[in-house]
């Protein structure tokens, strides 16, 4: 440097040679300038692709959880609407409003049982209206329905909630006295269902008073099971109406069976029949429910399942992004600083040399993140492609372990190779197995504490060769070794310098099967470290390339 206090002429060779070193520098700064411009220019192609592909991903996905979700509603909006046509037709009569013979039929077995255990009394009223034939003659079918209709709510209204009214057919009703303390509690009953009945009433512009015979059969003095039950009431009943309109009658076992209520009787198989056919299309509908409800549960379970993958797939990518960006900005930011000075004219010697080591080295981390984002790309997509070829294994272990040393160094750690006796030979991409192992690597030193120990150890076997990494760092999270070999998939107990992009480990699994093989995570004893192994095929096992 010239002495600004010493007046003399500068040397013009010096000068010469001094503005051409300049220029050279300013060269290479505007060089350095320019790189750093297509860096950059790379790093956000490859993260626009990346976002790409992953956007693409997530929106596959959340169409279908929306398509999951809407065949969801529309499946339970079908078991809702089977679920109430099955009430509306097995349980309750369209006309009145009172439970089917077929649920009837139901609770009076249930009760039976109840009163079994209980020893308590069942009561069974058969009630048929008394000139009801001549209302539908005379005043029409409109009417007769809606007398029909005034029956059956005056019925009920006389009766317990635990009671039940049932119309049983044509103008003929069923009342079920679920509990009774003796048979004698029926009477006062039968005598409100007459009175209820017989109030006058105005039907349109009819006056209407019904009149109704009434048979009482009760468990178990009048029969110990649901038919005998139900045939007892109804002969009492075919006894009150011989005796006269309005009156009710106990079953009497007098030795003789009514005509009408008789078993073998041509109305009594009728009515069995049209019972049995009830009872098949009632099972034809609970199959048909059953199955609208399986439906239903699978597909909220598989919209259950797409909406918790998308949501940790938005997690992972946020994840990423942040991961991605506290990696790049270091580099740049070493770079920006060395860019600075080197544009300064004072700047030279040693000092220059030293920043453009730098701009050099953090070039080459920048470049290396890039391929890492890139081969993510590669494993959305399957673009790996491998040139293959016959290897020794323990070569590619080695170069591999080189690249890795700088890393292990930095942190003072321990390189352990356990090397097998025979040749491990593979048909594999040379450089594809290198970023294998060198991924595990890097992963394992990360992994481990300064001062800890870096374990690679290979074991050859009948048709396979295991290749293991293990570290003595934290254990992995079980929530996330389920999902470690996922793309951007980070542990959060790793330290955010250390933790990578979380495309590593992907890539990995990636380049093991396209080579057929596999990749997998042990923890180690108490929850302490990691053992990630490579399983290939030895020479001749391998699949063709």
């Amino acid at each position: 440097m010239i002495d600004a206090s010493v007046n003399e002429t500068p040397d013009p060779e010096a000068l010469a040679t001094a503005r051409r070193t300049l220029a050279l520098l300013q060269a290479q700064a505007e060089a350095v300038r320019a790189d750093l411009a297509s860096l950059r220019r790379e790093t956000e192609k490859a993260k626009q692709e990346l976002s790409g592909l992953r956007t693409a991903q997530l929106l596959e996905v959340n169409d279908r959880l929306v398509q999951a979700a809407v065949h969801a509603d529309t499946a339970a909006q079908t078991a809702v609407s089977s679920l109430d046509e099955l009430n509306r037709s097995t349980q309750h009569d369209e006309l009145t409003g009172a439970t089917t013979r077929v649920l009837m039929l139901d609770r009076l077995q249930s009760a039976i049982a109840r009163a079994q255990r209980t020893a308590a009394r069942v009561g069974l009223l058969f009630l048929d209206l008394d000139g009801f034939k001549a209302i539908n003659d005379t005043l029409g079918h409109g009417v007769g329905d809606q007398v029909l209709r005034l029956a059956a709510q005056r019925l009920a209204s006389v009766v317990r909630e635990s009671d039940s009214v049932s119309r049983y057919g044509g103008d003929e009703f069923v009342v079920l006295l679920a509990e009774m303390s003796s048979a004698a509690d029926a009477a006062p009953i039968a005598r409100k269902m007459l009175d209820a009945l017989a109030a006058p009433a105005l039907i349109g512009a009819h006056p209407v008073s019904l009149l109704a015979s009434i048979g009482i059969a009760i468990y178990p003095e009048d029969g110990a099971d649901a038919v005998t039950l139900i045939r007892h009431a109804d002969a009492a009943m075919y006894r009150s109406k011989r005796r006269g309109a309005g009156g009710f009658e106990f079953y009497q076992d007098d030795g003789t069976t009514d005509p009408a209520s008789g078993l073998d009787s041509e109305p009594m198989q009728l009515a069995t029949r049209r019972a049995d056919v009830a009872f098949s299309e009632h099972e034809a509908r609970l199959r048909e429910l059953l199955e609208a409800n399986r439906d239903l549960v699978g597909a909220a379970q598989v919209a259950q399942k797409l909406q918790a993958n998308a949501e940790a797939a938005h997690h992972r990518q946020i994840n990423f992004v942040a991961m991605a960006a506290h990696a790049l900005r270091n580099p740049l930011s070493a770079i920006r600083m060395a860019t600075t000075l080197l544009s300064d004219s004072r700047i030279e010697g040693p000092m220059k040399e030293r920043q453009l080591q730098l701009v050099q080295r953090q070039a080459a981390l920048i470049a290396r993140l890039i391929d890492d984002l890139l081969d993510g790309s590669r494993v959305g997509a399957g673009e790996f492609r491998l040139q293959r070829r016959e290897l020794q294994l323990d070569s590619i272990l080695g170069v591999a372990a080189d690249a890795c040393r700088h890393a292990i160094d930095a942190k003072q750690q321990r390189l352990v190779v356990r090397a097998p006796v025979e040749p491990a030979l593979v048909n594999g991409d040379p450089q594809r197995l290198i970023q294998v192992f060198s991924n595990l690597l890097n992963n394992a030193s990360r992994r481990s504490p300064a001062g800890g120990a870096v374990t690679l150890t290979t074991q050859v076997e009948a048709r396979r060769i295991v290749v293991t990494v293990a570290d003595e760092g934290t254990g992995i999270a079980p929530d996330v070794l389920a999902g470690i070999f996922d793309l951007f998939a980070v542990d959060t107990q790793v330290p955010l310098e250390e933790a990578g992009l979380g495309i590593g480990l992907a890539v990995v699994r990636a380049l093991a099967e396209a080579h057929g093989g596999s990749v997998g995570v042990n923890c180690g004893p108490g929850d302490r470290g990691s053992e990630f192994v490579v399983r290939l095929p030895r020479i001749g096992d391998a699949p063709a390339a």
